[in-house]
């Protein structure tokens, strides 16, 4: 599982479309979540954590059985 936490800024110093933001971050997911803080009415982070899942014997084992 990893976190990514960046600051985002335009070039005239003002804050990135933080919708723009969450569509990158959901487009780069394969697992994993996207959580929006709001302070006031305002997006103040976006945040991603991303996880990687294994498949464990078992579960390759139970796919065989179910495959006619």
């Amino acid at each position: 599982m990893s976190t990514i936490t960046t600051e985002q800024s335009s070039a005239d110093g003002s804050k990135t479309d933080w919708l723009e933001i969450v569509r990158k971050n959901v487009a780069n997911l394969r697992f994993g979540s996207v959580q929006i803080t709001v302070h006031d009415g305002r997006v103040t982070q976006v945040e991603s954590v991303e996880k990687t899942r294994f498949v464990s014997p078992r579960d390759e084992t139970s796919k065989l059985k179910s495959t006619p």
